[in-house]
């Protein structure tokens, strides 16, 4: 038995069914079509995590920047009277 109890000689026969009805020319536009769908997923999928890292980047620099904006002075500690 095959998946969900289907043999292969039902595959096989599905198979030559939908290439007689669809055609191999529109199977290979559909296949073709949903190589170019899933290629655009993966690469905003890649430019989405490329964005998420130039972030962590840059949360460095505003600190280093928010670092040059303090100013210095002298810690006035206050002492208690015992």
């Amino acid at each position: 038995m095959g998946v969900g109890g289907i043999g292969i000689w039902q595959l096989l026969i599905i198979l030559v069914l939908v290439v007689l009805i669809f055609g191999t020319k529109k199977l290979k536009n559909v296949g073709g079509d949903l190589g170019g769908a899933i290629k655009s997923f993966k690469s905003s999928m890649k430019d989405d995590g490329s964005k998420a890292a130039e972030a962590e980047n840059a949360e460095p620099a505003q600190l280093k920047q928010a670092e040059e904006n303090v100013v210095e002075g002298e810690k006035v500690e206050k002492k208690e009277k015992a």
